[in-house]
């Protein structure tokens, strides 16, 4: 694990990103002729090592309590490697949370985890460069529009980011592709475009949520 010893009191904002000759990457608050702004492509986690200290790295600590201080959409980056037919399934996590969620909302719940999958991979505590929060990744102008007061709730975001949803299938009348696309991109885009938005990162998301739902329906039956 890359990871680099830095004083505790640190803003997500002010971490640095160094990337050594042999392609380990470091993350710090201490500015240096190597240091550069982190690109905020990749996950930061921020913990405490054995001895109280705080430490970044880009891998997620194996025998620590972490923080993700920075975040991407798990989904949306074009050149994943990730195999979407064959990835690991989530199918234990929040089933209470999801099954009543989409019961109050008329949602798919295979719908509804396949979008949890592609937003966060499940991670509750992940909060992206732009500020979107959570399992369903509520911006928080959206968690104030559908009542999320905590975001980082796992129940209320579930909740919310359910209700988002099903508004989104229902201003384009159930139509899966274009509500996952509105709700990767906004509602707006997808009018202006008619259809799915030209942007890369949402034609990944819509394609990867498409295959992760129908593996979770599948799933749902066996």
């Amino acid at each position: 694990m890359a990871a680099l010893v830095v004083p505790a009191a640190v803003q997500a904002d002010s971490v640095r990103r160094i990337v050594h000759p042999d392609g380990t990457v470091e993350f710090t608050n201490v500015t240096g002729a190597r240091a550069k702004p982190s690109t905020k492509k990749e996950t930061v986690y921020r913990y405490k090592d054995s001895n109280g200290v705080v430490a970044f790295s880009e891998m997620r600590p194996a025998d620590a309590e972490f923080d993700v201080i920075r975040f991407e959409c798990y989904a949306c980056k074009p050149n994943s490697t990730i195999n979407w037919h064959k990835t690991r399934l989530f199918l234990e996590p929040y089933q209470d949370e999801i099954r009543i969620a989409a019961r109050s909302f008329g949602v798919d719940p295979a719908l509804v985890r396949a979008v949890i999958h592609a937003e966060s991979a499940f991670n509750p505590q992940a909060v992206s460069s732009k500020g979107a929060q959570g399992l369903m990744q509520l911006m928080p102008g959206t968690a104030r529009e559908v009542g999320v007061s905590n975001a980082l709730d796992a129940a209320q975001n579930i909740r919310g980011g359910v209700n988002y949803l099903a508004r989104m299938l229902q201003l384009h009348d159930g139509n899966i592709k274009l509500a996952t696309a509105a709700y990767n991109a906004g509602p707006g885009a997808v009018d202006r475009h008619g259809g799915i938005p030209p942007y890369a990162e949402t034609r990944a998301y819509v394609e990867r949520v498409g295959i992760l739902h129908q593996r979770y329906r599948n799933e749902a039956v066996n």
